[in-house]
């Protein structure tokens, strides 16, 4: 019996990896050998949202297996389990759960563009949407990580072989991948006013991480808005308590990791992520940072709108 947990797209288990293992191991499908498919749904940085506390969904290549697969992860899911009558549709059912998040938030994104232009506080106006019951509660933001910013790409590669255009879903990837050139421009356009120059200015971002409270930093889209400060010969320090040793030493292009922040160093800081250690520190504290007229981005909401100089 082979599980996979992986996410992937719909047939990629069938398709894909089966043939492989009936290539290398000379044993027949579902005669000798058997398939199951059960997706993880780990939440990174989540305590509460544990294996255990999640319901699984679950499947296999025969009904038997099914069976066999839904037993096994009863056993130790406490939520209990899903059980699906192919492995296409629990490969379909995971992918489709990161691709509807990364769709909303792709909306809230394009609001928050949109609003900035009409000088709309963003915040506001998602707070008041909000007091209606059905309202969904996303934020505008960064898409990062290995799954939402990633699976979708899946769904519409498969859909491609078939031969549809999923063009919403590709719209919301680029809008969010558009993201991090967005906040750094803005960033870059409000430093500028004094004196239409940022060469050599110092910049810290706080968070390198792509998301908060956790310390993976794969396919983090600081790292893009980083880049793009450096392009502009920004010095660009980084200040993350959760990244380890080992990433802290393979060293971000232009830009260093810092551990002790000093008063004073700064013309502009972006609160990148929303570690609670940030928020514990305070927005005077962050400012103390700053040189005097030091321009800080909030770009995850941490602290209200008249303490910081931009936001989303």
């Amino acid at each position: 019996m082979v599980i996979f947990e992986s996410t992937v797209y719909p047939g990629a288990t069938e398709e894909i990896c089966v043939p492989i293992l009936e290539q290398f191991s000379g044993l027949k499908f579902n005669q000798e050998f058997y398939a199951g498919y059960s997706p993880e749904r780990i939440n990174p940085g989540d305590k509460v949202h544990t294996i255990a506390n999640i319901t699984k969904i679950t499947s296999g290549s025969t009904p038997e297996t099914a069976k066999f697969v839904d037993d096994l992860y009863s056993i130790i899911v406490k939520a209990g389990t899903y059980k699906v009558d192919s492995i296409k549709v629990a490969e379909a059912a995971k992918v489709i759960e990161n691709t509807q998040r990364d769709l909303n938030i792709a909306l809230m994104n394009e609001l928050s563009l949109i609003f900035n232009k009409l000088e709309i506080n963003t915040e506001e106006v998602l707070k008041a949407a909000g007091t209606k019951w059905n309202f969904l509660d996303f934020r505008p933001g960064l898409v990062g990580g290995h799954c939402i910013g990633v699976d979708p790409y899946y769904l519409t590669h498969k859909a491609q072989m078939v031969g549809y255009d999923p063009e919403i879903i590709l719209a919301g990837r680029k809008l969010n991948d558009g993201m991090s050139e967005y906040i750094s421009n803005r960033f870059i356009e409000k430093l500028k006013m004094p004196n239409n120059n940022v060469e050599g200015l110092d910049v810290l971002v706080m968070g390198v991480t792509f998301k908060e409270n956790c310390p993976d930093i794969r396919n983090s889209k600081v790292i893009d808005i980083i880049g793009h400060l450096s392009n502009h010969k920004m010095n660009v320090d980084v200040y993350d308590p959760w990244v380890n040793t080992v990433d802290k030493n393979n060293a971000l292009a232009n830009a260093k990791y810092v551990d002790v922040l000093k008063k004073g160093n700064y013309d502009g800081i972006i609160i990148a992520v929303s570690h609670k250690e940030f928020i514990e520190l305070g927005i005077d504290k962050i400012r103390s940072y700053g040189k005097l007229g030091c321009v800080i981005f909030d770009v995850k909401y941490c602290f209200k709108e008249k303490e910081t100089d931009i936001r989303l």
